[in-house]
């Protein structure tokens, strides 16, 4: 899965919207890992080469990806599909500056119920696959909410995105064991099972249920049959990583180590998409209220960015 770069043409064949877009999320553990930056700065580059792209911001609470954007705060957003206001998600599409962009908003949501109902969560992101466009890259907020993980592990691609604090690492670690047991708990169906994963949840649990593969050797020992849907379902997760806020090359190395423990903890293949340096031209951008592969195209971590996307379009559906 995209383990090289091979430049431009890698991207595909742009400028024709796909039978079906790629639903890429950008998630993580904390806020204040970047989750927006990689986000708004991904779907710009995979815009800039042509491909239709539908950005979408996720964080109904605490929404900033227009502004990121250089988009003023717009008066259709995700908010009214989530009020049955707008039935209709891709009339909630307004422009960008940027040729080939188009965004869904997250502004003047309820702050008392935000995210929209499961079932309208799952009407939601089928109607995100409908979408006239290449890709649609949606911007996940904050923490562990079953919203956030129903659509990261709805994704095609579901990146993740951490820095290389300690905190950060901690917590993306905590999301991916989140989105495990999400995962689980939505593709199981006997009842004893379920109860079994609910149960698991409580690292202090009775069964000595510590980790993720002990959680597949119970099942396996109760009801072979989930079993096999256990491991069909994990084979299915697959988060693509990458380490912002880099300053080191002993921090670059961190992609690797938390692929390493996905596969020894959770049983899961993770990618190392790559990683961006830590750069003060990131900043900037932010402040000029531009993505940072236009406002400073030529800086190390816009360079960076770029091959991420490459690496990420060029991934077989």
């Amino acid at each position: 899965r995209g383990g090289r770069d091979t430049g431009t043409e890698a991207m595909g064949r742009p400028g024709r919207a796909a039978a079906r877009p790629r639903l890429v999320a950008v998630g993580g553990g904390k806020g204040g890992v970047g989750k927006t930056f990689v986000a708004s700065n991904l779907a710009t580059c995979l815009a800039s080469e042509g491909h239709s792209v539908i950005a979408v911001d996720g964080d109904l609470e605490g929404a900033n990806l227009h502004t990121a954007l250089g988009v003023s705060a717009p008066r259709a957003s995700l908010a009214d599909y989530v009020a049955q206001r707008e039935e209709d998600v891709s009339k909630l599409v307004v422009e960008t500056p940027f040729a080939q962009l188009g965004l869904i908003a997250a502004t003047q949501a309820h702050l008392g119920a935000a995210q929209p109902a499961h079932f309208r969560r799952v009407r939601l992101i089928q109607q995100l696959r409908a979408l006239e466009a290449d890709f649609v890259v949606v911007d996940l907020g904050a923490g562990m909410s079953h919203a956030t993980l129903d659509y990261f592990l709805a994704a095609d691609d579901a990146v993740l995105v951490l820095t290389p604090e300690p905190t950060s690492v901690e917590n993306a670690y905590g999301f991916l064991r989140a989105a495990f047991y999400r995962r689980m708990h939505l593709t199981l169906t006997s009842a004893i099972v379920r109860k079994l994963i609910a149960q698991a949840m409580d690292q202090r649990n009775e069964h000595g249920i510590r980790t993720p593969l002990d959680l597949v050797r119970e099942v396996e020992s109760r009801d072979p049959r989930e079993a096999q849907r256990f491991l069909q379902a994990l084979r299915g997760l697959r988060p693509r990583l990458v380490v912002n806020e880099v300053s080191s090359a002993e921090e670059i190395k961190l992609g690797f180590a938390v692929k390493s423990v996905c596969l020894k903890y959770f049983g899961m293949e993770a990618e190392y998409l790559g990683y961006v340096n830590r750069d003060v031209s990131a900043r900037r951008a932010v402040v000029s209220r531009r993505p940072l592969v236009v406002a400073q195209a030529g800086s190390d971590a816009a360079v960076y960015l770029e091959r991420i996307a490459r690496k990420l379009a060029s991934t077989p559906s």
